[in-house]
């Protein structure tokens, strides 16, 4: 009974998606990152590449840890994407599946506080420590305890594991799967292609995994330590224990 239903709510979501996708579709102003935004965003992902470097070279954890790193704190302009991702969730709510609808909310909320806390960090490390073209770990850490808000910045790794979790619940939904691929060939053609196949990279990614528990374990203790040691000014508040 629930394959049927799902096949009856597949077939229901397939006609409405394709109706909206091909709709007008918001435009935003996307540009580069500025210079020193990039730096920022750069040396988060390479420290991030650094700590989970064995995540990253694992058959089973690799290509879900570089869907972080491209697809969550990449060093480039995601407006495009996350406006086209709130369009969906806003207007499309009441045809999304709960459990999809959950993930993509949890994904947005994420992407704005990601933001946030990108240019309250970049605001410090510039108009504070005088950053130009060059970031070091010590500059990091020191911005990291001059903005005072390890609150949030647990809050926003609470928000990573669950869009984590999330995904790896729809994973083990066929319907979701097949939902994206109907979705494609409308998302190319109208020009939705930059979120559906961020959508896709990360279903793909977390799939390959069956089953997130532990490497979100791994991650969860690794970036607390981390965190903890920031703002304890410990010396090498980057260094862990694999």
């Amino acid at each position: 009974m629930d394959e049927i239903e799902d096949q009856k709510q597949t077939g229901l979501f397939k006609q409405v998606l394709r109706g909206h996708i091909a709709g007008e579709r918001e435009l935003v102003e996307t540009t580069s990152l500025s210079p020193q935004m990039a730096v920022l965003r750069q040396w988060q992902v390479d420290r991030l590449a650094q700590t989970h470097e064995d995540l990253l070279r694992s058959k089973r954890y690799g290509r879900a840890c570089q869907f972080f790193l491209s697809d969550i704190y990449g060093a480039k302009d995601f407006s495009q994407r996350d406006a086209d991702a709130e369009n969906v969730y806003r207007t499309m709510r009441k045809y999304l599946p709960d459990r999809l609808l959950a993930t993509m909310g949890k994904t947005i909320e994420l992407n704005k506080i990601t933001q946030q806390l990108d240019a309250h960090l970049l605001d410090v490390l510039v108009n504070r420590l005088g950053m130009s073209d060059t970031l070091t770990a010590e500059l990091y850490a020191e911005a990291y305890r001059l903005c005072d808000n390890y609150e949030t910045r647990r809050r926003q790794l609470v928000m990573v594991l669950d869009v984590g979790r999330g995904v790896d619940n729809l994973t083990r939904f066929p319907m979701i799967g097949m939902v994206l691929r109907a979705a494609r060939h409308p998302a190319s053609r109208t020009g939705w292609i930059e979120l559906h196949e961020f959508m896709e990279r990360g279903f793909a990614a977390f799939k390959e995994m069956r089953g997130a528990d532990q490497f979100l374990a791994i991650v969860e203790q690794r970036e607390y330590h981390i965190l903890d040691q920031i703002f304890a000014g410990t010396p090498d508040p980057f260094s862990i224990t694999h």
